[in-house]
This record gives structure tokens, C-alpha cells and sequence, in this order.
């Protein structure tokens, strides 16, 4: 990765910018996501896509060159360096505005990024996401309970919806002080901020509820704190005079949510997805020839929970895997695309192996600054969500043919949108 403003490199050895390619269309729904995600790959290490709106972005498809610009200190997260949010290529009302401005970590670069997650770094220690273990466990036994009364006449039930989603949203509530009356509400709006299939208008009520909704909740913890995240979130800005802005704490609460419940439903219900499709990868496990640990892990590389994850943006004019993307340009950290990338997986990198012992880390949680600070607890999630589920439902099996469950409507998120399984097989 190279200054744009250095001497240029001999003729014919730099891609053209992206301007000078025709952009690809992201697909609104997900549908087909692993041959997108190779055509995607193929055309470059940074493509040009279009999104929503007929805004103009890349996306950086490729390991290695992922890998740079996650970590790239000439890279920036703030919208104040989005050329299209400024110049009015950006529509009114565009959806996907929320991920460019809600002020928190996400979109905080510097000084304001460090003292956003030192905040939260310090209330959300690795020793209170150990102390979750029991409290996750139980948790996990008592939807596994639930699961026959799901069902359906025909014996049917949906994994996602009555597993894979209340475990992780009943965790980041209860850690955050959420009211378990909220939660439901507060699922519903989550997806449809992430959903790129929806209005613009749909996307801004639902924007406009969930800060209101979290405004209730962060007000009601200040007013009578418990033993709760939003708590010592309040309590550790006023004891050191970082304090938080109203529209940060609600944007912190926004991304914890979120990212929270989100991706972890989706990396369960991935893993459950690639399990009962390949169950020969599943006698591994059971023959302790891999760990539950070793399933997470190749489920964040081969499945990312997150597909293409708005936004950063260059400072100025970059060379970027070869292409020449001018400042200001929205980028896409592609996971799932990198996630399968041949030149750092090698050659059956489209292969579920809970057996593989890759050189290089997948970078589904992210890279550098902005790694994922919630990585520890869907990883714990997760691994005790599988291991209990296989245990309990041991013949646990896919209800319909994998190529029939539909794709869930995003090109953020990665996953099915339900998941029909037979507990007994």
C-alpha cells in the first residue's frame, strides 16, 4: 500500500481508480453469497461496487490487502472524510446512513476512538466475560429445554429464532441492564438497520426508535444504577472526566446491541448450517479430533457472520492492493470475502475443515484499532451454545435441502433467514 502522492509506478504495474471501472451492484438479499463473493475476489483486491441509492464504494475483497487497510493509520472511520455523505451523491433518507454517522467506536478515529473504548475497555474486562460462563450455560439449558415446544406440527423448528437469536440478546441485555420487555422490540429494529432490502423511510424510523429506546435505558440507569455494563459505563466516565456525550453513550449502546446479538446469532447459526451439512466435520468433533473451539473458529473464517462491513475512507488518495482509490471513496471491509480468499487459505479454501491450521487468521472480528472488543463473548456463546446443542439433540439435522434456506436480507450480515431443523433427525 502506497502514497498516491509518490512517483507513480511504471506504466501498466497499478490498476486504473475505481472511477474508471464499471462498479457491481451488491446484492441487497445475500442470495448466492459465496459465488458473489468469488466473482467479487476475482475482479480485483478492490473492487468497485455500488450500494443502495446508487452510491459509489469499493469493496476490499482479498486477505492480505483486508488485512492493510483494517490497520492503516491513513484509513479513517469518521464521515467527515466521506466525499459522497458531502458532495450529494448521497440521497436523503439513504439507509444506510446509521452506519456512517452514529457517533461511538465504530466511526471515531484518534484520540476521540481511544477514549471511547478505553471507556468501555474498562467495564468490559476478560475477567467479566469469564464470570458470564455459568450464567450463559444456564441460559443455553433452558432454551434447549424449550426447543420441542417450538415446534411445529410437523416437527419442525426453527433454530434461529428460538435459539440461535434469544441466547445472545438475553446476554448483552442482561449485561447492559436492558429490560427483557425491550428485547424483542429492540431485535426487530436491529435488523431492520441492518437489512439493506428495506426504505429509506423504514430505515429512519427504525434509526429513530432505538436511539429513543436507548435514551429511555441509559436514563434509567443513571437514575438508579445497578450491577449492569450501562452502569459502570456511566460511572467510569464521571470518576475520570471523559464523559460521554449523550449522543456517544446512546451510540455505544446502539453498537453493543447490535453487534451483541447479531453477529453471534449469525456464527451459531452458520455453524449449525455447516455441521449438519458436512457431518463428517461433526464425527471430528465428537471424536475429539477437533474441539468445539476449532468449529467456531473455522466458522468465522468460511461463514462470516458479517459479509461487507461499512465504512472507511481513505485521507487522501491511496494505492491500494494495486488500485488507486481517491480520497474520500467508502470502502467495504469484505469479511466473508477474505475469508475465503485462496492466496492466504490455499486451494479448498471453499472447504469446511474444522481440522485447518491456516498461516494466516481469519479476520472476521477485524483488525488493529478497531478489533472486535466483544470477540471473547461470542466466541464463549458460541462454543457453549454447540457443544450443549449437538449433546442434547444429537441427531439434530437440516429440515430442508441447504440451498433452499433463504438467504438473510442483507450484504452486511451473513447468514440464512430462518433455519428449519428436526431435533431427532
Amino acid at each position: 500500500m502506497t502514497d498516491a502522492r509518490r512517483p507513480a509506478p511504471p506504466s501498466g504495474t497499478a490498476a486504473p481508480a475505481p472511477a474508471d471501472r464499471a462498479p457491481r451492484p451488491l446484492a441487497p438479499g445475500g442470495a448466492g453469497r459465496a459465488a458473489a463473493d468469488a466473482l467479487l475476489r476475482e475482479a480485483g483486491a478492490v473492487v468497485p461496487v455500488l450500494l443502495p441509492g446508487e452510491v459509489p464504494a469499493v469493496a476490499v475483497t482479498r486477505h492480505e490487502v483486508l488485512r492493510e487497510v483494517l490497520a492503516h493509520p491513513e484509513v479513517a472511520k469518521n464521515a467527515c472524510h466521506f466525499a459522497a455523505l458531502h458532495d450529494g451523491t448521497v440521497p436523503p433518507g439513504w439507509p444506510l446512513t446509521t452506519f456512517a454517522t452514529v457517533d461511538g467506536m465504530t466511526t471515531a478515529d484518534g484520540a476521540d476512538h481511544r477514549r471511547l473504548r478505553g471507556l468501555v475497555t474498562k467495564v468490559f474486562t476478560a475477567r467479566r466475560v469469564a464470570a458470564l460462563r455459568p450464567r450463559v450455560v444456564e441460559l443455553t439449558a433452558g432454551l434447549l429445554d424449550g426447543l420441542p415446544d417450538a415446534a411445529a406440527a410437523d416437527g419442525t423448528v426453527d433454530l434461529r429464532r428460538h435459539f440461535a437469536y434469544p441466547l445472545p440478546m438475553s446476554v448483552i441485555c442482561e449485561l447492559l441492564g436492558v429490560d427483557a420487555a425491550l428485547r424483542d422490540r429492540l431485535h426487530e429494529l436491529s435488523n431492520l438497520i441492518v437489512s439493506t432490502t428495506g426504505t429509506a423511510d423504514e430505515a429512519g424510523a427504525a434509526n429513530r426508535e432505538i436511539i429513543a429506546v436507548l435514551t429511555q435505558v441509559a436514563e434509567a440507569r443513571r437514575a438508579d444504577p445497578g450491577d449492569d455494563l450501562t452502569s459502570a459505563l456511566l460511572a467510569a466516565q464521571e470518576e475520570d472526566g471523559d464523559r460521554l456525550s449523550a449522543r456517544e453513550l446512546v451510540g455505544t449502546l446502539l453498537l453493543m446491541i447490535i453487534a451483541g446479538h447479531e453477529t453471534t446469532l449469525n456464527l451459531i447459526t452458520n455453524a449449525v448450517r455447516a455441521l449438519c451439512t458436512d457431518r463428517a466435520q461433526l464425527e471430528l468433533v465428537r471424536n475429539r479430533r477437533a474441539t468445539w473451539d476449532d468449529v467456531v473458529e473455522e466458522t468465522l473464517r468460511y461463514d462470516s457472520p458479517v459479509a461487507h462491513f461499512p465504512f472507511r475512507y481513505p485521507v487522501r488518495d491511496l494505492e491500494i492492493g494495486g488500485t488507486l482509490v481517491p480520497r474520500g471513496t467508502a470502502m467495504l471491509a469484505s469479511y466473508s470475502a477474505a475469508g475465503r480468499d485462496p492466496e492466504a487459505y490455499g486451494p479448498d479454501a471453499d472447504r469446511f475443515d474444522v481440522t485447518r491450521r491456516p498461516a494466516a487468521r481469519h479476520l472476521s472480528f477485524g483488525h488493529g484499532p478497531h478489533y472486535c472488543l466483544g470477540a471473547p463473548l461470542a466466541r464463549l456463546e458460541a462454543t457453549v451454545a454447540l457443544e450443549a446443542l449437538f449433546t442434547r439433540y444429537p441427531a439434530l439435522d437440516l429440515a430442508v435441502p441447504d440451498a433452499e434456506l433463504p438467504a438473510h436480507p442483507s450484504f452486511i450480515g451473513n447468514s440464512t433467514h430462518v433455519l428449519p431443523v428436526r431435533l431427532t433427525g
